[in-house]
């Protein structure tokens, strides 16, 4: 590490501490945030510090997770955090694209957008808190692995000693944020060809691909598909089929991700809490926290699949990202449970429609 870059790194360390000093509980997104840089920056600027970098190859890495044992994955983008304890396994990695299947860690990976990788050990009460953190190019979190009191130590300190960053230079480089591309004018998007791709649909994951192909956003799709296939709905909309699933003891599927990372959670859920602008689920071996001032665009969407129509409920931010949708528990060759299409329909019945 040049000068230069130790004179960086010094100072933001410097505000780093100086910062938790003022505010101990504040967490390393907040902290990042406040002192104007990423959180790779501010884990790279603490490297020696309970901070050591590592190195892929990432899919490699990700095939020893398995070795910890039961850990917390994390996942999260700027309006919602979710959160799985379980263990990694089913793995299969297929060049950029991975896959963990797992019944509690369910996850869709995207290499490329892994950049940077830290181990982490900073003490908590009277323990130490390891965990794995992972990174896009621009600094923003795309995956993090929390070892808990029954996780394999041993095995998280040699995972580290395999994937040690062993080049002098620590620099980041860090790129700036790629704004996705605003979406054409919708006289420029063939309707008719949309409505037909559209029907023909026989596999939600097949969705991407038609958007794509016809060079349309995403809820620019919705908008134009006609309310056959999507409809909006008020956006506590998301919030209210949450409630209405722990009543019924409904199982529900949760995806929450980024670019690098989708993450799923398949099962009930059970205790609902609102603070300030999160609405929380905290249950055992899964928590939800979701940022309901930041969901400016709710969806139903209706999909043909081989198995029959599957219904989603997608909420989106002022930007059109997406940040959460929601499904009835379902696995591939399984049509699509009657009492979430009745928990969608109580939805609209109880005005919640805009």
């Amino acid at each position: 590490m040049n000068a230069e870059t130790r004179g960086r790194h010094g100072t933001l360390d410097a505000r780093w501490r100086a910062l938790r000093a003022e505010q101990s509980s504040i967490r390393q997104k907040d902290a990042a945030d406040a002192l104007g840089v990423s959180e790779a920056e501010l884990l790279a600027a603490r490297c020696g510090d309970g901070v050591e970098r590592l190195t892929g190859p990432w899919g490699e890495l990700i095939g020893k997770l398995p070795e910890l044992g039961t850990v917390m994955a994390l996942t999260r983008n700027e309006n919602v955090v979710h959160e799985k304890v379980g263990r990694y396994d089913k793995i299969s990695i297929m060049q950029n694209m991975g896959l963990v299947l797992n019944e509690a860690i369910d996850l869709r990976i995207f290499l490329n957008h892994w950049a940077f990788g830290f181990a982490v050990s900073e003490p908590l009460n009277s323990d130490m808190r390891r965990s794995l953190q992972f990174f896009d190019v621009d600094g923003r979190a795309v995956h993090k692995i929390y070892l808990r009191e029954e996780s394999d130590v041993a095995a998280y300190q040699a995972l580290v000693a395999g994937h040690r960053y062993t080049e002098e230079d620590t620099e980041l480089t860090i790129l700036p944020s790629i704004a996705p591309p605003a979406d054409r004018p919708d006289v420029m998007i063939d309707q008719s060809a949309l409505r037909d791709r559209w029907q023909a649909l026989q596999d939600v994951h097949d969705f991407h691909a038609m958007l794509q192909d016809l060079g349309t956003g995403r809820v620019q799709a919705l908008r134009l598909i006609g309310e056959d296939w999507a409809y909006p709905v008020k956006n506590d909309s998301f919030q209210a089929a949450l409630s209405m699933a722990a009543n019924a003891e409904l199982p529900i599927m949760i995806f929450a991700g980024n670019a690098g990372v989708i993450q799923i959670h398949t099962g009930p859920v059970q205790q609902l809490k609102r603070t300030g602008p999160w609405f929380n689920v905290l249950d055992t071996g899964f928590n939800l926290h979701l940022r309901e001032d930041r969901i400016a665009q709710s969806w139903v969407v209706k999909k043909p699949t081989a198995d029959g129509i599957v219904t989603s409920l997608e909420v989106y931010d002022a930007e059109n990202n997406q940040i959460a949708w929601m499904f009835g528990a379902r696995k591939p060759g399984q049509t699509e449970l009657e009492s979430w299409r009745a928990l969608v329909g109580a939805l609209t019945a109880q005005g919640l429609s805009s």
